[in-house]
């Protein structure tokens, strides 16, 4: 029954996931053709502030509420009430901030945009509870149905404002919609409804694992967005806006299946906690699947990043495309992070958890700013040098836990890099012989670049590859291989 709701879980997510990212990125392509860099870099600018702000709303409570199985309905109205009223304040804050917010950027603008952005964020607070309660039950159908709804009324607005003249307004109103067609959906198409009550024993229940999670969120968020403060401060907007949406196209590709996995891996990996050896065969299987799909697909947008940038936004963006092969780079290693993080929270090692937070985030914040001192190019090298730091502090405790080194794990990933990267070679040889359309050449090397990578992945019997065709014909995790990847 537990594989067979996993299978139907990874299904819907997956459905989900191509739903939801193929609506954004078309919208995201539609607005970058109506809009400039300059006004993406200026919303941009307030991203630092709006996440810190969903964060705090959320006080970790949401993936306690996942790890732990003993959660009753005064538990989870407390989280709701919770929610909305931290959501309240933290609205408030952030309208009497938005005149200094405004000033430090030199951004008059910023004003009025944070008032919409506040009003973004109390609206998401009342709905967080139903899509907890929906991932913890597995029902990602009707996660997909409010995704997708969402982002189809959300995107028609936002292209139509562009199109009508608003510029920047058409992004904020936008993320508004958004929230608001979500929030509206989870209440009609879910039963959950609160009680009327709040209890202070819930809070330190959830609290116990949630605050280390919302401790390490905390500073992931400020983290991943403190680019944003530096361009857009001692810098341009135009650049913040090259920046931001090179790695937003990165992240497309990337947090497509690790959104999925994320979703997925966290209540499963969370039911097997207490089976040491099922949950490593878990690990290990997801990040060889993770990264079959995700390395080929980042290296290989790096090799064709310049004819998918005047295909998808035009002639005005391409200096983001140096940025955007750089940022590949980072979206390498990015699902085993992932993975490796979910298998912590799983065994309940929040605190663990904050503890490796505060350390790369430490080092990383040292290497943000030297890399800012060289422009966006700068910080886009030193987020690739992060994350190889990153996955390699993660990886020792998995090690610890799980028997599952990150010498075990870069021996499951490297082969499938190794033959990504002669894909990208060969990709980059038929690139330099072309001489067509952007459209028609990103068409014809993508495809030449997926045959490649099928037919070297058969040549050197990757074993990622047989082991997800198992998982697929059989609908069952296949055992271990008794012989490691060439």
């Amino acid at each position: 029954m537990l594989k067979r709701r996993a299978i139907n879980a990874v299904l819907w997510s997956t459905a989900d996931g191509f739903l939801r990212q193929g609506l954004q990125f078309a919208v995201a392509v539609a607005l970058a053709r109506l809009l400039g860099p300059s006004e993406f870099g200026t919303i941009a600018l307030l991203a630092i502030f709006t996440g810190i702000g969903t964060v705090l709303l959320d006080g970790g409570f949401s993936a306690a509420l996942i790890q732990r199985q003993d959660v009753d309905r005064v538990d989870e109205s407390t989280v709701f009430w919770f929610n909305a009223g931290i959501g309240a304040v933290v609205a408030l804050v952030l309208c009497a901030l938005a005149p200094a917010i405004a000033a430090f950027y030199h951004q008059p603008v910023l004003v009025p945009l944070m008032l919409v952005m506040a009003l973004n964020v109390f609206l998401s607070a009342l709905g967080a509870i139903h899509a907890t309660l929906l991932a913890k039950e597995l029902d990602f159908r009707t996660i997909m149905k409010v995704g997708a709804t969402a982002n189809f009324v959300s995107g028609c607005v936002a292209i139509w404002m562009a199109f009508a003249g608003y510029g920047v307004w058409a992004l904020a109103i936008q993320a508004i919609a958004m929230t608001a067609v979500s929030t509206g959906l989870f209440w009609t198409l879910h039963r959950w409804r609160p009680l009327f009550v709040f209890n202070r024993g819930s809070v330190r229940k959830l609290f116990g694992f949630g605050g280390y999670h919302f401790a390490s969120t905390m500073m992931e968020i400020v983290y991943s967005r403190l680019y944003t403060l530096l361009l857009g401060r001692f810098y341009s907007v135009r650049e913040l806006g090259l920046y931001n949406n090179a790695d937003n196209t990165k992240q497309m590709s990337c947090s497509f299946f690790t959104s999925i996995l994320m979703r997925v891996a966290f209540p499963m990996f969370s039911s097997a906690a207490d089976d040491k050896a099922v949950l490593r065969r878990g690990v290990q299987v997801a990040a060889r699947g993770m990264m079959l799909l995700n390395v080929p697909m980042m290296i290989g947008m790096a090799a064709v990043a310049r004819p998918l940038v005047l295909t998808l936004f035009g002639a005005n963006w391409l200096p983001m495309v140096p940025v955007l092969r750089v940022l590949c780079l980072v979206g390498v290693l990015w699902p085993l992070q992932v993975i490796n993080l979910q298998a912590l929270m799983a065994q309940g090692h929040s605190g663990l958890m904050f503890r490796l937070e505060v350390t790369k985030k430490s080092i990383g914040l040292v290497l943000l700013g030297v890399g800012a001192c060289f422009g966006m190019m700068g910080i886009a090298w030193s987020q690739v040098l992060s994350s190889s730091v990153s996955f390699v502090i993660n990886a020792r405790y998995s090690r610890q836990l799980l028997d599952y080194s990150a010498a075990d794990q870069t021996r499951d990933f490297l082969p499938i890099v190794g033959v990504a990267t002669l894909m990208a070679g060969a990709v980059h040889w038929l690139d330099m012989r072309l001489a067509l359309q952007p459209q028609l050449e990103l068409l014809v090397l993508a495809g030449f670049g997926a045959c490649v990578f099928a037919l070297l992945g058969w040549l050197f019997r990757l074993a990622s590859m047989d082991e997800m065709v198992a998982l697929l014909r059989d609908h069952r995790i296949p055992p271990p291989h008794t012989s490691k990847e060439p």
